[in-house]
């Protein structure tokens, strides 16, 4: 149990996973079993077993097992059983045990697995059988036939046994004990829910005398790299072949490249090269169908031919510049944890396709090897991390931390090795990975040299060797943009984090790689584009990783049935972190966020520009034109399967649409790294309303992931001939005396009473209290919204408080946005009418609204005018000068009835949109009902603010009923709108979306300014340009019934 070893008895040497014709038996389906709550045989483990049990009963042939419960195999033990099993624990750093490696504690939960099988009399013949286990969590012993078979650690790393001679013909019994806790458990840290059990595949195996224990077929390619221009270049295979000497003549087939190459014995074992090959790459990953063959055994593999290389700062492949637009990708599913679906697994893949994700890193352990095959398959560049983390030793200054003590480094060696040996076939794999938050170590190095060794055609990465001793790539998490471009820049001479000098000049020799960035926890994350445009800028930045594809939630329910998506604490752990689980740029349904789409747009490997003038290569009396700029930015693939389409718009109306080739230079597609222009054609443009041109970038054909016509990239001018603005009523000195309020007002002005009607608006005593027939009250400020994760975490320090160029992007150490915001009491605004007036043709309110215990105040000047038949409402929003803080929003609010439950809209949209996240937003007409207008995140937050509304009309009961036009103010800012079942303090104060109350009303949120995303839940803080500080803005809307 604190064995910090890598395993005994009968293991064998780590192998490739391969596709072979030799028999195999999948031990898959229903086992017996059954949860003990401690380790028998340990100390504290006394009194786990029945009376009269033996430590090791359950190995002997004769046990009886009829009382067990049964379970599936595979699948975690706590995700079965409707929670008599244990439950789920989510911890992100810290152990869900005390840190005293290498003991766990007594109470150690552990399940006991039986089964039979059937072992066929023909497996007799065979030369050895074997029996793998794929992925067990955390430790397990095996028996065959009461026989003791081994010990198995590294929950996600494979491992076979010999069970040659414990086997028999016809019925044998397999048992297998499993550890939650173990020595393991410090190396398998790694911010996901601890789940244990046998959650991969076991299956038996029969060797065949002379048959081929394993095969690596490297491959490298010299050529242009140009894989979208049919171009070829030269090929190489260069095979290592593991048999036994009656394993010859083997021979190597790869029929459609004639190449068929018998080897007599291992000695004649040699490279092959081939003239004409065309390469893999991860936009056209092509592989050739390969066999092995002996005369007792076929191995079929997929090659691709690639080859990886650092010259000076760029990581290269096929002798091109590699960026990666990836994710980092946990195995996570909400109803089988990490239990691999190979249907849930493609379709993740080819959504990450859709959304121009190019590269995974295994964050942070080999995922099921079936998903490589899909990589291969889809082309994705991956960075194939191993199964090691150890990031609760932080708490302690990594005092203890197994990477640097010789006890275990045959464990962290032995790690690398099966993570190498598995899965060295794969062309996807690009870079190796040591593993994660492990702090450093000459454990760590050991790996890297064994990898180095192992491995020549491929770099070592791991992010913690911040010095650079024994990688090959310069690694960060979270870095700013200040000291992202600090690491990108040839002159800066700063020192780099914990770096000396001489170490810092060493890493900026080498490529730089973001292994996670831009965190995607709940709404954000903000600013994606300020990182893309360095790697566009500096070709020593390679992209990097999004921390993370997916949210972990699992499905659960409440009493009452109510389905929801489980995080950190909702199954009563004991210490837990909360929805940090939660981080995902899919929900936990695979339902994309916008932050997807925003990450989309801005990595899109077709970018799109606009241009007037006289386009390159053209004669200069030719007159100015329209252009649009395309350049292709994809690493190797030509775009001759994009074509571009065009659509005109006026006030959000399609008046006219085409389509474009592209074509480069020479009249061919357009290669990669190659930019055109195409002239655009002379559209024709009034004075009158809105003229936007839309130009996206699509799929011509049905790709493996996507159809004809799936948007890759898409961009927008306005064509607008400048306009006079619309000239909203002057304001009115005053509106008149009707009457007096009395004393009850409290001190204010009082010129109004009675009942005042405005066109479609009706107001008692100075107070809206319906529009267009329907009871509405507001509009009232709103300062506050319900805190974003980001607006909730302190990743880094404050942007408020520090010019991020200052001090490298560190900021200064703060509280949390939401906390400055709740001490301010910006959620509890409390209102004091200070004047009113009205009479028949407008009325007038001014409202002083502040928190208590505060002298800080914004007035509001509300001002309702019925001119011409059209009812005008002008807000004008004063905050006092005392307020020093940053605002999550300035806007009002209106509670309607409850029956509002839609929007059409002309504006920003069809998702929601910030100050920092604006790309993926296009100006147009959209509707959506009110359920869709929000974001289910695990935990209410913020979401569902469309920008620069132009106009808005809001249906009840499904039918068109209200409808507002805003007006630009002075610097042309036009409002934004939410429209949620519940106000903002509401969503703040539930933990998952079903505690949220019952709600009555709709509300409808109008915005002069948001605050930013930014993503400080573990990252930069909101960048100052997006930031919104307290200033006074004014709202002018025209209101009318909806035709």
């Amino acid at each position: 149990m604190i064995d910090p070893g890598p395993g005994s008895g009968r293991r064998t040497a780590a192998r490739s996973w391969l596709h072979s014709d030799a028999p195999t038996q999948s031990l898959n389906g229903n086992w017996r079993f059954r949860l003990l709550p401690g380790a028998p045989g340990t100390p504290g483990g006394r009194g786990v077993l029945p009376a009269g049990e033996a430590v090791e009963g359950l190995a002997e042939e004769t046990f009886d097992d009829s009382s067990w419960d049964e379970i599936v195999v595979p699948a975690h033990w706590v995700l079965e059983g409707d929670g008599r099993y244990g439950r789920p624990i989510y911890t992100n750093v810290r152990f869900p045990f005390p840190t005293d490696a290498p003991n766990v504690p007594d109470e150690n939960p552990t399940g006991d697995y039986r089964r039979t099988f059937e072992l066929p009399e023909a497996w007799t013949e065979a030369e050895r059988i074997l029996l793998r286990f794929d992925g067990v969590e955390s430790r397990y012993k095996v028996w065959v036939n009461g026989v003791p078979i081994g010990v198995g650690v590294g929950s996600r790393l494979a491992q076979e046994f010999d069970v040659t001679d414990a086997v028999r013909p016809g019925s044998n019994v397999l048992a297998v004990r499993v550890h939650q806790w173990s020595a393991s458990s410090y190396l398998e840290d790694q911010d996901q829910w601890w789940l244990p059990g046998i959650f991969r595949d076991v299956t038996l195996q029969a060797r065949p005398a002379g048959g081929i224990d394993d095969a690596w077929l490297r491959t490298s390619f010299s050529g242009s790299g140009d894989s979208g221009t049919g171009d070829s270049g030269a090929g190489a295979i260069d095979p290592e072949i593991t048999a036994t000497g009656d394993a010859f003549p083997v021979t190597l087939s790869v029929p459609e490249l004639g190449v068929d190459v018998t080897w007599t014995s291992a000695a004649d074992v040699a490279p092959v090269a081939i003239d004409a090959v065309e390469p893999w790459s991860a936009e056209i990953p092509r592989l050739y169908d390969a066999t092995v063959s002996s005369a007792a055994e076929t191995l079929s593999l997929r090659l691709g031919f690639r080859t990886v290389e650092i010259v000076g700062d760029r990581f290269l492949v096929n002798g091109r510049r590699v960026v990666f637009h990836g994710m980092n990708r946990h195995e996570t599913h909400p109803d089988r944890g990490r239990v691999f679906d190979e249907e849930s697994a493609r379709a993740d893949l080819a959504l990450m396709k859709q959304f121009n994700v190019n590269a995974i890193r295994t964050s942070h352990y080999p995922p099921h090897p079936r998903l490589l095959d899909l990589a291969d398959e889809m082309g994705f560049w991956v960075v194939l991390e191993c199964d090691l983390e150890t990031h609760g030793f932080t708490a302690q200054q990594w005092a203890g931390n197994p990477s640097d003590d010789p006890a275990w480094r045959e464990a962290f060696v032995d790690r690398i090795e099966r993570t190498i040996e598995r899965d060295k076939n794969h062309p996807s794999i690009v870079m190796w990975s040591l593993g994660n938050e492990a702090g450093t170590g000459a454990n760590l190095a050991a790996m890297a040299a064994w990898a180095h060794a192992r491995d020549t055609g491929r770099p070592v990465h791991y992010e913690g060797d911040y010095s650079g001793a024994y990688t090959d790539v310069y690694s960060r998490m979270y870095s700013s943009v200040p000291e992202t471009e600090a690491i990108g820049r040839d002159d800066s001479g700063s020192l780099l984090l914990d770096c000396s000098a001489a170490e810092s000049a060493r890493q900026r020799t080498k490529p730089f790689i973001l292994c996670e960035y831009v965190h995607a926890m709940g709404n954000g994350p903000g600013a994606i584009d300020q990182y893309e445009d360095l790697v566009d800028r500096y070709p020593r930045l390679h992209g990097g990783f999004v921390w993370e594809w997916r949210d972990h939630g699992i499905r659960t329910r409440t009493e009452d049935g109510t389905e929801f998506f489980a995080y950190g604490g909702d199954f009563n752990e004991v210490i837990h972190d909360g929805n940090f689980v939660m981080d995902g740029m899919v929900l936990s349904d695979s339902t994309p966020t916008p932050g997807l789409f925003e990450y989309k747009q801005i990595v899109a490997p077709i970018r799109l520009g606009f241009g007037t003038g006289v386009p390159v290569g053209t004669a200069s009396d030719d007159g100015a034109r329209q252009f649009v700029t395309v350049a292709n930015l994809r690493h190797s693939a030509d775009a001759s399967d994009v074509v571009l389409q065009w659509r005109t718009e006026v006030d959000g109306v399609r008046s006219d649409s085409g389509e474009l080739a592209i074509a480069g230079a020479s009249g061919k597609a357009l290669a990669a790294g190659e930019s055109a222009q195409l002239e655009l054609p002379a559209f024709a443009v009034s004075g009158k309303g809105e003229h936007w041109l839309t130009v996206e970038a699509v799929l011509s054909k049905d790709t493996g992931w996507a159809p004809a016509g799936h948007v890759i990239s898409a961009a927008q001018l306005d064509l607008s001939e400048p306009a006079a603005p619309v000239q909203a009523p002057r304001p009115l000195a005053s509106t008149g005396r009707t009457g007096s309020l009395g004393a009850e007002s409290a001190g204010a002005e009082s010129l109004g009473t009675g009942t005042v009607t405005l066109g479609p608006a009706v107001f008692e005593e100075g107070r809206l209290v319906s529009l267009g027939g329907l009871s509405v009250a507001g509009p009232r400020l709103e300062l506050w919204r319900a805190p974003t994760d980001n607006d909730g975490g302190a990743g880094h320090g404050s942007y408020d408080l520090a010019d991020p160029w200052l001090n490298n992007g560190n900021g200064v150490p703060a509280p949390t946005s939401a906390s400055v915001w709740r001490k301010a009491g910006l959620d509890r605004l409390t209102a004091r009418v200070e004047k009113i007036s009205a009479n028949d043709s407008g009325v007038a309110v001014r409202t002083r609204y502040a928190p208590a215990d505060s002298a800080d105040s914004v007035t509001v000047e509300e001002q309702w005018q019925l001119t011409d038949g059209e009812l005008w409402l002008r807000l004008d929003i004063v905050p006092s000068a005392g307020w020093n803080m940053i605002w999550p929003r300035i806007g009002v609010r209106f509670d309607l009835p409850g029956s509002v439950d839609g929007a059409s809209w002309f504006g920003a949209g069809p998702r929601e949109s910030y100050p920092d996240s604006m790309h993926a937003a296009l100006i147009g007409r959209y509707s959506a009902a009110i359920d869709d207008l929000t974001v289910p995140y695990a935990k209410p937050q913020e979401s569902g603010h469309r920008s620069a509304v132009r106009s808005l009309e809001l249906n009840n009961a499904g039918a068109p009923w209200l409808r507002i036009e805003t007006v630009a103010d002075a610097r042309g800012r036009r409002p934004g709108f939410t429209l949620a079942r519940h106000t903002a303090q509401e969503v703040s104060s539930a933990a998952h979306p079903h505690e949220l109350p019952p709600s009555e009303h709709s509300y409808l949120y109008l915005d002069a300014a948001q605050h930013g995303l930014g993503s400080r839940a573990c990252g930069p803080d909101v960048w100052p340009d997006f930031a919104l500080r307290p200033e006074a803005r004014t709202l002018t809307l025209r209101i009318g019934t909806a035709q």
